[in-house]
């Protein structure tokens, strides 16, 4: 299937479905001889697997990763990194009542249409079940990076109408976040999204939401002109996680109310800027200062609310979707933010170093 792999010098290729016998990828051009952490590894697929709480779907997955080769001793060989997680809970049953019908907003009918066959379990391939082989190629990556002083740290920046506009985003750690049921850091705030989520998902509904990434201690010249621009790729990883619809870097579309004097970052001593604007890229090359984005995901297709559809022969239909779904995606969306960011910057790290003598 062509588009399972993203990377130019660190490749990751992912392969499964969601019903299949186990998800997984493949790692290349990882550095050779870096010492890996692998329970840092299982504790970032803890972190997006499902059943954590009432508003993740119930499904009952360890999500333990076996490598299978690139590592000896503890150690990458600089080999393909082969690794898989599976599947264990699968309750196909479930999706018994979509083998002849397509929800309403998912990739069923897209699939059957490109493809002239679908996986209806779960939705097969387009499942957000995939992403859990992005989240072990970005733990990796994100070690890699910390070792260089490049940190990932992304959290929810809104749900619904609610959003923690006007705070403070300084000195927002990990466990901050996870200290959230929906991985706010903002006590507050985040009650009140508990609340909104507690709500629709009592209405049988789903709801949407925005998480923010802020990457800190990217060195300046990351990203290359013109197509391979940074925030660009970035932007590419992001939008192929499952219901992304948008993505902004810094002040995004509010930069549009503003005039060039007041949106241009101005610089202080050493190249920095005393204001951060741009989000960290300009000229599609990383300037030294955070790199901040916002991603925002759609109210998940899946409802147990009754809707209108079709059947794969072309006749009106209603559905209700049975099965194991999440109310509100993003909680589980913030690890996979974070590991999709990881591979792109490892990626052109890699390059930047291959760039210079």
């Amino acid at each position: 299937m062509a588009g399972s792999s993203y990377g130019t010098l660190f490749k990751l290729h992912t392969f499964g479905e969601s019903h299949g016998v186990s998800i997984g990828g493949v790692i290349d051009g990882c550095p050779a001889g870096f010492v890996i952490d692998f329970a840092k590894i299982q504790d970032e697929l803890n972190r997006r697997k499902p059943g954590q709480s009432q508003y993740t779907t119930p499904r009952n997955e360890a999500d333990e990763v076996e490598f299978l080769s690139g590592i000896f001793e503890g150690k990458t060989t600089g080999t393909p990194i082969g690794f898989q997680i599976r599947n264990k809970n699968q309750e196909s049953k479930d999706y018994a009542n979509l083998k002849d019908v397509y929800r309403p907003s998912h990739a069923d009918f897209t699939f059957q249409q490109k493809f002239g066959i679908r996986d209806h379990r779960g939705g097969g391939r387009a499942s957000a079940r995939e992403t859990a082989s992005r989240v072990v190629a970005g733990a990796l990556a994100q070690q890699i990076l910390a070792a260089k002083g490049i940190l990932f740290t992304a959290f929810v920046d809104q749900i619904g109408s609610i959003s923690t506009t006007d705070q403070t985003m300084e000195g927002i750690t990990k466990a901050l976040v996870d200290a959230s049921l929906v991985r706010c850091p903002f006590p507050t705030i985040s009650a009140q999204m508990e609340k909104l989520v507690d709500e629709v998902r009592l209405e049988g509904d789903t709801i949407g939401g925005v998480v923010q990434i802020n990457i800190t201690g990217v060195p300046v010249g990351l990203g290359e002109p013109v197509f391979d621009k940074l925030h660009a790729e970035l932007g590419k990883a992001f939008l192929s996680i499952n219901a992304v619809k948008a993505v902004s870097f810094g002040l995004g579309f509010d930069s549009v109310k503003l005039k060039g004097s007041q949106h241009n970052d101005a610089f202080s001593e050493g190249g920095k800027t005393i204001t951060n604007n741009s989000g960290g890229i300009q000229g599609g090359i990383s300037n030294g200062m955070p790199i901040q984005a916002r991603i925002a995901f759609k109210p998940v297709a899946s409802i147990s609310k009754q809707q209108d559809t079709i059947t794969t022969d072309n006749q009106k239909t209603t559905l209700v979707v049975e099965g194991r779904h999440d109310s509100c995606v993003v909680p589980r969306a913030v690890p996979i933010v974070e590991a999709m960011a990881a591979i792109v910057v490892l990626d052109f790290y890699l390059r930047q170093k291959a760039n210079q003598f």
